[in-house]
């Protein structure tokens, strides 16, 4: 069993940043690979980011890349995903995940076994 605790949410005006922080439970953190999804009202949950369990490869959406990027220490057990240069559109719900499936997976939420409860993230002005 893993448990994913987000935290880092909270309003920012267009152009701003935020770090996502995503806490982990259990001593075999590093054997999962982690990823970040969102939700916005009315829309299906989508794919932002994944990290595989060593850190070697990392996955972006289109919609994020090189604005977002996602790491992790996993001597803290902690994954992170830094939000730059926000856009109203990506208000969402944010949701840390964990899995053990194939790098060449982890860019789908079928890949996950467990989740976080979700951090609520604003763009607005």
């Amino acid at each position: 069993q893993v448990q994913l605790v987000e935290s880092g949410g909270g309003l920012v005006q267009p152009g701003g940043s935020l770090r996502l922080s995503c806490a982990a439970s259990g001593r075999t953190f590093s054997r999962y690979a982690m990823g970040w999804f969102r939700q916005a009202p009315g829309k299906e949950r989508e794919f932002v980011a994944a990290i595989t369990g060593s850190g070697a490869h990392t996955y972006y959406a289109e919609s994020v890349k090189g604005r977002f990027t996602i790491s992790r220490d996993n001597a803290k057990n902690t994954v992170n995903l830094q939000m730059n240069s926000l856009k109203p559109e990506d208000t969402a719900v944010y949701y840390c995940a964990a899995g053990q499936r194939p790098r060449w997976e982890i860019v789908s939420a079928a890949a996950y076994d467990y989740w976080g409860q979700g951090t609520q993230v604003t763009v607005s002005s």
